[in-house]
């Protein structure tokens, strides 16, 4: 029967790992999305004020048609030095792009990364010329596994949801023919994750087997513009959603494109608002290429689209849902 995979967890998907440290002085924290094997990786950025690496390099016309790893980290800009260490030693281990099969030539792995800002939520942010993201981002690289905490951890760790408590979260889903779709998420939006007056998530409706709370919504709601518990007064780049959506089922570099342009309505379903300028929304689709694409390939592609929006709202309500929880 279709539903969430054995875990429910991004790692339902054969051939993904997820790896993740944080600092708990600090206040912040990464996660690295690592496949056993290259896999295809598409990347849709929708935030008003994204902080990227090697984004440019996964558009479908580029050279590169495989990615090593995807690493979300917190820290703003500081936390993109997390990529550079899960490229270094990615490199070490001579895994990544191969342009010339010589060993005396390093390989050039393809490590894409996002960012999301949490400097100022009261962490010990001095930290001169040595901030830790270097460090996390080969802790949680050495650790990376099958199974993850959710809530307050990882990239999500000094997250905020609005004006709760955000975090790290992950769903998955099975499809009734086999194909496996999954999320991980680090919620850190301007927008609500709640309905307003209410402990309903705005994703309530994609919730399945009560992973959230099992909260609905309320009748007759209809805010308009009362957007609940959103950041009231945000400054630039002070929020951020970041997500990594994979699947087993075989996608070329566009096909993963047009996934991850469908995942980014799993953001608005389940924040409101959602890709606003003070956000650097973005959603990277990794494909592990076990499972062959049914034909015909576009219905395909539209069901998995919908169903990786669907499986990132829910992802975004149980990370924050698990980090309030945990109070």
């Amino acid at each position: 029967m279709p539903g969430p995979g054995a875990r429910n967890l991004i790692t339902d998907v054969a051939g993904v790992k997820i790896g993740q440290a944080a600092d708990a002085s600090v206040r912040t924290g990464v996660t690295v999305i690592l496949p056993d094997e290259r896999a295809v990786c598409a990347v849709d950025v929708r935030g008003g004020g994204p902080g990227t690496r090697e984004t440019d390099a996964l558009a479908p016309h580029t050279l590169v048609d495989a990615v090593d790893a995807v690493v979300l980290s917190g820290g703003s800009s500081w936390g993109l030095a997390a990529g550079d260490a899960v490229a270094a030693a990615l490199g070490a281990k001579r895994r990544g792009y191969v342009v010339f099969d010589d060993p005396a030539i390093p390989v050039s792995p393809v490590v894409p990364a996002a960012i999301l800002y949490d400097l100022n939520n009261g962490g010990a942010k001095v930290w001169g010329e040595d901030p830790p993201y270097r460090t996390l981002a080969r802790s949680a690289l050495d650790g990376a596994g099958e199974d993850f905490v959710l809530g307050r951890a990882g990239a999500g760790y000094g997250a905020m949801a609005g004006a709760v408590t955000g975090g790290l979260g992950s769903a998955s889903f099975v499809t009734a023919d086999g194909i496996t779709i999954g999320a991980i998420v680090a919620v850190n939006s301007f927008g609500s994750v709640l309905v307003p007056g209410s402990e309903a998530y705005w994703a309530s409706p994609f919730e399945l087997n009560g992973e959230f709370g099992g909260q609905a919504i309320p009748a007759g709601a209809s805010p308009g513009e009362d957007w609940g518990a959103a950041k009231i007064n945000p400054g630039a780049g002070q929020n951020t959603t970041i997500a990594c959506v994979a699947t087993d089922a075989v996608l070329t570099p566009a096909q993963a494109q047009r996934i991850a342009v469908m995942a980014q309505g799993g953001l608005a379903r389940a924040i409101r608002p959602s890709h606003t300028p003070f956000d650097g929304d973005t959603v990277f689709v990794m494909s592990t290429g076990r499972v062959p694409l049914p034909d015909p390939a576009a219905l395909t592609l539209s069901r998995l689209g919908s169903l990786a929006a669907d499986t990132l709202a829910r992802a975004i309500a149980r990370g924050v849902h698990e980090a309030r929880t945990a109070g």
